[in-house]
Parts: structure tokens; sequence; C-alpha cells
């Protein structure tokens, strides 16, 4: 870290200032001091400038890379042997099966989020388009999340900032004022848990297109090597890490992940509501660890259980 110098007429102005390289790109963080301080000042402020500076570094870097993890080829093998064991084909799923997933993702994926409308509800609203009295923006985002699932099924596209986008744009346009686009400037994610404690920071605001784009990178690097749960696991977790909206992050991430699927010829999955707890500790695990064996774990538990789930 370094002092800055700004001459303003007969005054100056300080500034701490520190430089990191993050791939080819340079952040710069700047604090100003003070004008015309002296000495004893000047080091006082400066004192208190690196600790704010080293605490902006940290947020700047505690979104880790998914290029870090590496996969052997023993460990690639013995998961495309796992995929095999996956008691559900996509190529046997009927137009019934999809729609009878559509709803229980629906349900589970939005009251995860803390919508309050019931399966029964959900199915009224779906089939026979019977709207309850609850709210209307529940109601919307079942809508939503239900043409999302028709919207990844038939386009050919994997992942990229527009679809992205266009997920978030279809799931809330009816519901929030923001649809389709990425938090703006000076809106930060933090999330706490029960508490008090915090247990995820989204990536700053201004990381969030550079470090999508890293993620779309590395899935177009590494979409022919690795097996597509492990594809899956790390875009929908390293997607929730950057949490690139200001809401309805979780929802675009699920659709996000079975976009990956069903683009590898695998059955979608629906996270359910019993297993959120569960779901919360494998996005820790990832984000704090680069864990990815929980997630898929939690993928196959749920595989098993949605298999039983679409006889009824």
């Amino acid at each position: 870290m370094y002092i800055e110098k700004r001459k303003e007429g007969k005054k100056i102005r300080y500034f701490l200032a520190h430089s990191y390289r993050e791939g080819k790109k340079v952040h710069k963080f700047r604090k100003l001091l003070g004008l015309n301080l002296s000495p004893k000042k000047l080091k006082e402020r400066r004192n208190i400038a690196e600790k704010l500076i080293l605490e902006e570094i940290h947020k700047y870097k505690i979104i880790k890379s998914p290029l870090d993890i590496k996969l052997s080829v023993e460990e690639i093998t013995n998961l495309k042997k796992l995929e095999k064991k996956i008691p559900l084909e996509i190529n046997h799923l009927s137009e019934k099966d999809w729609a009878n997933f559509s709803k229980l993702f629906t349900y589970n994926t939005n009251a995860i989020e803390g919508s309050k409308l019931t399966k029964k509800e959900v199915k009224e609203i779906l089939d026979e388009d019977k709207w309850p009295d609850k709210s209307k923006e529940d109601i919307a985002e079942a809508f939503g999340v239900d043409e999302a699932i028709m919207y990844i099924r038939k386009t050919k596209e994997h992942i990229s900032l527009k679809l992205i986008k266009d997920i978030h744009k279809i799931v809330f346009k009816n519901s929030k004022s923001f649809a389709g686009k990425t938090r703006k400037k000076g809106e930060e994610v933090v999330i706490f848990g029960g508490n008090g404690i915090v247990v995820h920071e989204g990536a700053p605001q201004t990381r969030v297109i550079y470090l999508l784009k890293e993620l779309i990178e590395w899935y177009s690097k590494n979409k022919d090597k690795y097996p597509g749960l492990v594809l899956a696991a790390v875009i929908h977790n390293q997607f929730e890490n950057i949490h690139p909206f200001a809401d309805g992050n979780g929802r675009v991430g699920r659709i996000l992940m079975n976009n990956i699927l069903i683009k590898h010829g695998l059955p979608p999955i629906n996270i359910n509501l019993k297993n959120r707890f569960e779901y919360y500790e494998t996005l820790q695990e990832f984000e704090n660890n680069q864990n990815i064996k929980p997630t898929l774990d939690l993928f196959l538990k749920e595989y098993k259980k949605l298999k039983e789930d679409l006889k009824k």
C-alpha cells in the first residue's frame, strides 16, 4: 500500500492506495485520508484505511475460482459410472413426466425461497389457471418457473450471460421490476444465519460480470472433459457464490443447474424442500473448501426420490 498525493491549489489531498491483480484485470483500492494532514494525523488515518482496504480485498478474494477444481482420471471415471446408476433416463421421460416434474420443481424451488403456495395450489395454478387467495407474487413466480423449465428444454444454449439473464427475466417478469437485470452499483449481498452470523457474502457488484464470464469460460473449457453431474454442480454452486441478482439467485441457479444436466443427456433434479438445510450445507462446503462431493451426494439422493415422485 502506498500514499498518493494530489495537489489542489495550495492544498494537498492524501489517499491510501493499493492495486490487486485478478487475471488480466487490475483492481485499484483507494481511500481518502484527508487534506493537508500532519505526519501524525496521516499515520493515524493510514492505519485505519489499511484495515478497510484489507477488508475489501478479502471480499474480492472470497469468491474462489472454479478453475481451482481439478479431478483425476480415476475420479472422472468413477463419476461417469455413478451417472450410469442414476435411476432415471432423460429419454424415458414422457411429456406427462415433464409436466409432473415441472409442478414438483416449481413448488419446491419457490418454497425454499419462502413461497406460501402448497403443492395442491401449484398444481391448480399450472393445470387449471385457478388462483388461490395467496400472494400474487408467489402465483406469478409459479408461472415463471414453469415457463423457465419449458425454456431450458427448448434452448440449445448451455450457458451464457444472455441465458442467465433470460432465465431470471422469465421467472420474475411479473413480480420484480429488475427482472433480467444483474445487481446495480451499490447493491451488495450479505446473508445472515438465524444466529446473526454472516453465512454468505455475494461477490462485490463490480465483480459480478467478470466472475460470470470466468464461470462461462470454465464451462466452455471443461464441458467435454468432466461428467455432467460435475459440470452442473460447479456451475450451480459458483453461480450461488457470485449471487449476481438482487433477488432470485437460488431459483435461477437451480434452473441453470438443470439446463446443464439436460444438455448432457441427464434427467433434471428437484431439490426437495425437506432437504433444504442439507442443500445449504453443500453450498457452504463448496464455498469454503471447493468440495463438490456433498453436492453430488445430494444430487444422487434427489434422483432416487424423483423417480418415486414421478410414479405417483
